[in-house]
């Protein structure tokens, strides 16, 4: 019986995970975006996967994916963590990798050259420390392997539905304590808790007091989505062209004179300026 139920949910998440062709015009030059990179950052991904479609649909977004840039091996300083992103990442060592949670395979590492045919878009936590963004990329090291949890996602998407119409036992409970298994994520609720370990905001709820001070306090990390970051005033948003407008060189469209006049100097110019017509 256990044998039959798993053979059914393989199938099911291959069907669910099967992509559609890429778009004929890509949005984004990968190669400049993968150079421009910096462990830390998020990596939002417009998926193309079945599963992705209900991922727009519940969060009327279309960034259904994000992961968590975390560098080259090389560039992992703290060894334990190193050798533990090896035992999940048998590729190039070179290679450019993320940490993400995804329906199936649960979390895992994968190099950026997965989403090289995607609409990407980066997202920067604003004056994050150095030391931080190492914490940050330890949690997620540390979470790999954790199981995708499905049933947030089916949670998730209850959370949505009118709380009014929906019968008791059908509605979300995202807000109930231990809700779900601690060893379980999703790929937006993975990150929203890496951030908040080091009291980065994502999009904290914020409290003004009468007295002008205000207090920061922090989200439920299971009602994020990967749009989020996207929305949020603490991270910077950076897109990378084909061929965006500070690269035509506004320069060369300045209103240059026959290039046979070359002044020496402003004499030159006034002596021009009294010339009759």
């Amino acid at each position: 019986m256990k044998r039959a139920a798993f053979w059914l949910w393989e199938k099911l998440c291959a069907w669910l995970m099967m992509e559609y062709p890429p778009g004929q015009s890509p949005l984004c030059d990968f190669n400049r975006l993968c150079y421009e990179l910096r462990p830390g950052d998020i990596l939002l991904v417009e998926g193309r996967s079945r599963v992705s479609e209900v991922i727009k649909i519940i969060t009327q977004s279309s960034w259904t994916h994000s992961a968590l840039y975390i560098g080259r091996l090389c560039d992992i300083e703290d060894k334990r963590l190193r050798e533990r992103v090896k035992s999940y990442y048998s590729g190039e060592p070179n290679a450019r990798l993320l940490v993400e949670a995804v329906l199936a395979s649960g979390t895992i590492v994968v190099p950026v050259s997965k989403y090289r045919k995607d609409h990407l878009r980066i997202c920067r936590p604003g004056k994050l420390s150095p030391k931080d963004a190492h914490s940050v990329i330890a949690y997620v090291i540390e979470r790999l392997g954790a199981a995708y949890d499905v049933r947030q996602l089916l949670d998730l998407a209850r959370f949505f539905f009118p709380w009014a119409v929906m019968p008791r036992r059908w509605r979300s409970s995202l807000f109930q304590h231990n809700a779900g298994s601690p060893t379980r994520t999703v790929c937006s609720c993975l990150l929203a808790e890496a951030f908040a370990s080091v009291d980065f905001p994502v999009l904290p709820f914020i409290d003004r007091r009468d007295d002008g001070s205000l207090r920061f306090f922090k989200r439920n990390p299971r009602l994020f989505t990967p749009k989020d970051f996207d929305y949020s005033p603490y991270f910077d948003i950076i897109k990378y062209p084909f061929l965006g407008l500070d690269d035509i060189g506004i320069y060369r469209k300045l209103p240059w004179a026959d290039e046979k006049l070359i002044y020496n100097d402003n004499s030159d110019f006034d002596r021009e300026a009294r010339l009759p017509p």
